[in-house]
Parts: structure tokens; sequence; C-alpha cells
């Protein structure tokens, strides 16, 4: 989570606003190297009376929950909240782990601008015995559990040694639409890509915007939810994670930016969305100035009946039918190498993996992962939940695009700008982030 992107304010803040740097050492540079306990236990009671000191980003009662059940659960243990905005964490977090009064866990950020960097530093702790102790290598989808991989060398990431856990709530990118104006046009809800864009005309038609859409902040939320439409969950993952065998037109970019720049010929965004940003274009959909939208689950903020107000959609892939989406656990957790009760600290990520939390997300609006679940028959809920089953049961995941570089998200988010701008090609836009990734690839191997 969150890297990222451009993301909102909501139940979890989850990672996407802005991939902020670390000062820590830069990957493929050295730096320290990340090792695992001597040993591992699962008898948190054996610690004696401890304090565990956690940050994290997380906004909402989620995380305050699961502090409160974990507690009851082991008496012995208080749990020090410290919580933070996302920029600020992210950027202080290499600091706090060095210090020794710090946090015994923390929520830090996949990819190499964040995770990597730490885990190069040697500041977390290489977490696989407790993956064997605790079996989360089988409750993970592959394509969740590569998000928080590195090899030991840290010259490549997407497969190796886990230095961090998902939680059990997602964040994925998808199309919210407005039930109420798909009902008044008679519009049913568009299941493909086809039938979105026949959706779309007919909405043009009848006097309303298509889309909601903001670009004075680059948001490339639909330009990467087209893209897991066109592109393979297997290009699109080993673009990300390193592979020379793949480049970015083969991973379905360069077929989404020409379909957002078609969009946006056709007059299907917001108008004049290039003076708005994030937080308005979104209060101006959920005021009803569009029909769709594409963006973060959890994003739209709200609850009780307003949750029947929109619903939630993960396209199927143009070609072969399956289910390809961006997505991610809504945090990625990580135990400090300075922590002196890394078993206590290990029992609480897997506690912020079990099916408790997962029904304690969903009953606070949030969508799950990782476990099934009872969802309420509320129309939003029920989409974004359906869309994570399926991407489950698909192995469907794919991760934040700009998890490929530390510049990455510049890079879409400038040229994003530029192509609906008319200032450059798809074709381009494709090259561009070809050379951000070659340029940064070629300084991993040096």
């Amino acid at each position: 989570m969150f890297s990222r992107k451009t993301r909102t304010a909501t139940a979890l803040a989850i990672g996407s606003i802005a991939m902020l740097g670390l000062a820590a050492c830069a990957p493929g540079g050295g730096g320290g190297e990340a090792s695992g306990p001597s040993t591992v236990s699962k008898d948190v009671a054996a610690a004696g009376n401890v304090t565990l000191k956690l940050s994290d980003f997380f906004q909402g009662d989620w995380i305050e929950q699961m502090i409160d059940q974990f507690e009851k659960k082991y008496p012995n243990v208080t749990i020090k909240r410290t919580q933070e905005d996302w920029g600020q964490l992210t950027s202080t977090l290499n600091l706090q782990l060095q210090d020794d009064s710090g946090p015994d866990i923390a929520s830090a950020n996949n990819g190499w601008s964040s995770l990597g960097t730490l885990g190069q530093g040697g500041l977390v702790l290489n977490l696989d015995d407790y993956v064997d102790l605790y079996g989360w290598d089988d409750l993970a989808p592959t394509t969740i559990a590569r998000q928080n991989q590195f090899a030991d060398d840290f010259s490549s990431i997407g497969d190796g040694s886990w230095f961090a856990t998902p939680i059990a709530s997602a964040s994925l990118i998808g199309i919210y639409y407005n039930a109420e104006k798909l009902d008044e046009l008679g519009i049913e809800v568009p299941t493909t890509l086809k039938e979105l864009e026949a959706a779309a005309k007919k909405v043009k038609a009848a006097g309303q915007v298509p889309f909601s859409y903001s670009g004075l902040d680059g948001n490339t939320a639909a330009l990467l939810g087209l893209q897991s439409v066109y592109g393979s969950e297997s290009d699109i993952n080993d673009f990300v994670y390193g592979s020379t065998d793949v480049d970015a037109a083969d991973t379905g970019l360069s077929d989404a930016a020409a379909t957002l720049a078609a969009w946006n010929k056709d007059g299907w965004l917001t108008p004049n969305f290039e003076g708005l940003d994030y937080q308005t274009s979104l209060a101006n959909f959920l005021d009803g100035d569009a029909v769709f939208r594409w963006d973060y689950t959890g994003s739209l903020g709200i609850t009780g009946d307003r949750l029947n107000d929109f619903g939630y959609i993960q396209l199927p892939q143009e070609k072969g039918g399956t289910t390809v989406g961006v997505g991610a656990s809504a945090g990625a957790m990580v135990i400090s190498a300075k922590s002196k009760i890394p078993d206590v600290a290990a029992a609480f990520l897997d506690f912020l993996m079990s099916k408790d939390a997962s029904q304690a997300a969903v009953d606070l609006g949030l969508v799950p992962m990782l476990n099934k679940v009872d969802i309420p028959d509320v129309l939003s809920q029920t989409g974004e939940a359906n869309a994570t089953a399926t991407l489950d049961s698909d192995d469907g995941y794919v991760p934040y695009f700009d998890w490929a570089s530390p510049t990455m998200l510049d890079v879409l988010t400038q040229n994003t700008q530029l192509l609906l701008a008319g200032k450059t090609t798809p074709e381009e836009f494709t090259k561009a982030v070809d050379a951000d990734r070659e340029t940064f690839l070629a300084g991993q191997g040096s």
C-alpha cells in the first residue's frame, strides 16, 4: 500500500498519495543485511509483561479494534500506538527504526522506495522463519506474497524472503458507479470494457458526464485500471519485478493510454479536469456529477445507507475472460530489527491477517482480504468483496506499477498529464516508462 499513488484519506489511509523516498541507502547500493531472529516461538505469554510499540498510518477504527482484541487475548501485552499520516511515516520510518526506542512494528510502503530500502539497510527483520511457523505462505495468494519479498542480496523484488506481511484488508483499483443514475438512464451495470464504453456513450448522449476525473495531481487510477484489462497478470508482474524479458508495451500500457486518451477526446471525462484536484473531484462524484469513477477501494469513505448508493465493478480482461486487478494489502507490516520482542510482534502481525481481522474490516465498510467472511448485503461492499474473491481465485493481483522503480510514480503521473493534454502519445508514454526502469535496473547491476 501503499507507494504509490494519489490516494484518499479513507478508512485506512492506504498508500496512494505520493511515493516518498527514504534517506537510507538506495537500492543496489550496499548497506546492511537483513536477517531473522535466531529462534522463533508462538508462545506470547512466555514474553512476560511487555509493551509492543506500533507506528502506523491507518485511519478509522479497524486498527484500534485489532489492538483491543489482541490485548484481551494476551493480557500480558500492552500495545502503544503512534499514528502518523502517510507522508510523515514514510519519510521518517528509516530514522525511527534506527532508534533504539523506536517502534517494534510499523506499516511501511511496498516497493523499492520504502520496503526495499528498509530491508537492504538491515532495519527490518527477515520474516521467513515466522512464515514457516505460522503458515503465511499458505494464507496469502502468491501475487500478494511477492509484494513483500526481495532477494536476500536485494538484487531483485518479487521473489525470495519475506520482509513484510499483508493485513486482512485490501486496496484494489476498480470502477465505482452511481446506482441511481444508471437506473434513471436505463443502463445495465456493465460487466466488460465493451459494455462500459457503450454505457459511457449513452451517458454522454443524455447530457451527463460518464467518468469523474481529476487531472491536477496526475491521477493514474484509470490508467492502471485499464492496463489490468489489457495486460496479463504475468507480464505486469514480471515488468514490475524487474524481468528484462518484458517491456512496457507487453503490459498493456500503450493500449490503456490510448483508451484513456480516446475517452478524453470523446468528452467522457469531467469538464476542465485539468484544474481539479483529487479530493474535489471525489466530493463532486459523491454529489452526483458523474456516473462512473476509477478509484481505490474504500476511497469513497461512505458508510450506512450510502453504501447502497454506489456499486463497484472489477472488469475482466479483454482477452481470455480471467480477472486481473491492481491490488495489494492495505498495509505492509514490518518488524524492527531492533525489537526485543519479535515473537510478540509476529503474533500481532499474524492476528492482523486473521479471519477476525477480515470480518472486522467488513463490519467497518472496508474490503476484506485473505479470508472468507460474511459480507453485508449492501451494494458497494458486495461488489468489492466479489472482486477480491475473484482475484483470490484467479491469483490475479498485480502490483502497483510504480513499484517498478523509485521514480516510476513521477513518470506515470507526469506522462498521464501530458497524454491528456495532447503533448505526448501512448507510444512515447510507454517509451518513457521503459527508459525509467532501464536506468534503474542498470544501477541495480552496477
